[in-house]
C-alpha cells in the first residue's frame, strides 16, 4: 500500500510543525512549505531536519510564498499530495492592524488561490483550512458554535471570515473535500514570543532569573478560550480523514482572564505577579473582542472531542519547558 503523502503549509509555525510531527508518526511522506523569510527561522522543526532517518527520506521541504502563486503552484503540483493542511497565514490580531493590505492578502487570498489551483490540478486532494475563532469578535452570545454568525472586528478576523466562506462555498460549487476547524486560542511552547502567552511565560522566567525586573502588558481583563495547540492539531487530522467533509468549533469551552494566566505563572516559580506587572495603555488593542467560549457540542458528538489538558495544564507545559532553557 502506498504511503499517503501530505502537504503542510506553514511548515515552520506552531501548527504546521505540530501537524509535521504527527504524520509522520502516522507513516505519511511529508512535504513542508515555508517561506523564504523563514530561512534560519526552523527551530520548531529543527529536531526533524537534522535527523538523518527522516529528513529527505519521509520529510522533505520545499521554499514557497502565499504571496507568490508561480512557487504556489510549483510546489502542489511537484508535491501532488492527497491531503494539504494550510497553516500558513499571518495569524496576529495585533499586527493586522499594522499591516491589514499584506494581513488580508496572505490570509484571505491566499486560500482563494490555493483552492483554485487544487480544483485545476486534482480535485480528489483533500484540503483543510483553519478558522479562528476572532470571526466572532462582536458576538453578543455566550458561547459560539458552527451556525453562529461571523462578526469580525479586525482585518484578520475579516480575512479568516473571508477563508472560511471561500472555503465552504468552493466545497459547494465544485464538490472538493475541503474541511476544517474554527479554533479558539490555542497555545504551545512552539508558540511566538509576540504573542501575549509566550509573552508572559518568557519574562516570568526572565524576571524569577533575574533578568528581567517587569511584565508589561495591555488588557489583563480579557478573558481568552484557551487550549494546547498539539491536541487541537491531532484533531484538524481526524477532521480530515472523516468522510463527511464539514467544519467544527475546537476550543475548551471555557475562558479566563489574562490576569489568571499571568498570575499561576508567576505561582509556578513562587512569586506574586502583582509586584512585577505594569498596565501599558498603548497595549491595548484598537477593539476590544467580547468573551469567546467554544460550543463544542458538535465536535463530541461526530469526533468524540474531548481535550486532555485545561489551562493549567498548558501553563505547566510552557513553563517547564521554558525553565528548562535556563539549565542547558
Amino acid at each position: 500500500m502506498r504511503k499517503k503523502k501530505a502537504l503542510v503549509l506553514g511548515a515552520t509555525g506552531q501548527d504546521g510543525s505540530y501537524m509535521i510531527e504527527l504524520l509522520i508518526n502516522k507513516k505519511y511522506e511529508v512535504h513542508g512549505m515555508y517561506r523564504k523569510s523563514s530561512v534560519g527561522n526552523t527551530k520548531n522543526i529543527e529536531h526533524l531536519i537534522t535527523n538523518k532517518n527522516i529528513f529527505n527520506k519521509n520529510f522533505f521541504l520545499h521554499k514557497g510564498d502565499l504571496l507568490d502563486l508561480i512557487s504556489l503552484n510549483n510546489v502542489i503540483n511537484e508535491v501532488n499530495p492527497n491531503e494539504i493542511y494550510n497553516f500558513a497565514d499571518q495569524d496576529h490580531v495585533g499586527w493586522s492592524y499594522q499591516i491589514p493590505s499584506y494581513s488580508f492578502k496572505t490570509t484571505a487570498l491566499s486560500v482563494i488561490e490555493i483552492l483554485e489551483i487544487i480544483r485545476k490540478k486534482n480535485k480528489k486532494i483533500k484540503y483543510f483550512q483553519p478558522i479562528s475563532s476572532n470571526i466572532f469578535a462582536e458576538t453578543k452570545k455566550l458561547k459560539q458554535n458552527e451556525k453562529s454568525i461571523p462578526e469580525p472586528n479586525s482585518v484578520y478576523g475579516l480575512a479568516k471570515t473571508t477563508a472560511y466562506y471561500a472555503s465552504k462555498m468552493d466545497s459547494n460549487v465544485y464538490k472538493m473535500h475541503i474541511c476544517g476547524a474554527i479554533f479558539f486560542n490555542h497555545e504551545s511552547p512552539k508558540r511566538h514570543q509576540d504573542y501575549v502567552s509566550k509573552k508572559i511565560v518568557q519574562s516570568v522566567c526572565e524576571i524569577f532569573h533575574g533578568n528581567r525586573k517587569t511584565l508589561y502588558l495591555g488588557n489583563i481583563k480579557s478573558k481568552i478560550d484557551w487550549g494546547y495547540a498539539k491536541e487541537y492539531v491531532e484533531y484538524s487530522w481526524k477532521i480530515m480523514q472523516r468522510k463527511k467533509k464539514d467544519f467544527y468549533i475546537i476550543g475548551s469551552g471555557k475562558n479566563n482572564t489574562v490576569e489568571y494566566f499571568v498570575r499561576k505563572c508567576f505561582e509556578y516559580v513562587g512569586l506574586n505577579y502583582k509586584k512585577y506587572i505594569k498596565i501599558d495603555k498603548k497595549l491595548f488593542r484598537p477593539s476590544k473582542t467580547k468573551n469567546l467560549v467554544a460550543d463544542t457540542l458538535k465536535a463530541k458528538k461526530e469526533l468524540n472531542f474531548k481535550l486532555k489538558t485545561d489551562l493549567d495544564g498548558l501553563i505547566k507545559i510552557m513553563m517547564d519547558d521554558e525553565l528548562k532553557k535556563y539549565n542547558e
